[in-house]
């Protein structure tokens, strides 16, 4: 072999190293800060109030109390755990950033988001590999209006909302 062909040979190598370690580096980033949260569209962002002098609730269906003001996880690992609604949009996911989180194998970093939308709540997926699920249907990206009472599933976890 020529000299020149080896040290080619070498270089290329080296090259491809560096991207294999690179690589490396940047999956291991992710998985320990995370992803950056996605925001919304400029269309859907100016459907949300910015900050409404006097909270606007959903009206509770017949058989209801009230508009719901908490968040009830009715099975999976948190079974029981309440967390009270704002009217500021909660992220759901494996994320330490996310409003509410699930550490399961079948939730993503930024799996769902529940939204306050003029007077109803939405429940959106974002993008999740094994998605999210609402009374059973699965949840595309579009925002679903969520009544009381109604089973959300995110991975291996299921709650609700209510008064």
């Amino acid at each position: 072999m020529s000299e020149l062909l080896l040290l080619v040979l070498r270089i290329g190598f080296l090259v491809m190293l560096w991207f294999f370690v690179f690589g490396v580096v940047y999956s291991l980033r992710a998985d320990l800060f995370g992803v950056r949260v996605r925001k919304l569209p400029a269309d859907q962002a100016a459907a949300v109030p910015a900050s409404p002098a006097q909270p606007a609730r959903p009206s509770a269906p017949a058989g209801r109390s009230g508009p719901p003001t908490r968040l009830v996880i009715t099975s999976g690992p948190k079974t029981g755990l309440e967390v009270p609604l704002g009217t500021e949009p909660m992220s759901i996911g494996r994320s330490s950033e996310s409003g509410l989180v699930i550490r399961d194998d079948y939730t993503s970093s930024h799996h769902a988001r529940l939204a306050l939308r003029g007077d109803t709540w939405t429940i959106q997926d974002l993008g999740s590999t094994n998605g999210t699920y609402l009374a059973g249907e699965r949840v595309g990206d579009k925002p679903r209006p969520v009544a009381v009472g109604t089973p959300i599933k995110v991975g291996a976890t299921t709650f609700e909302l209510r008064s």
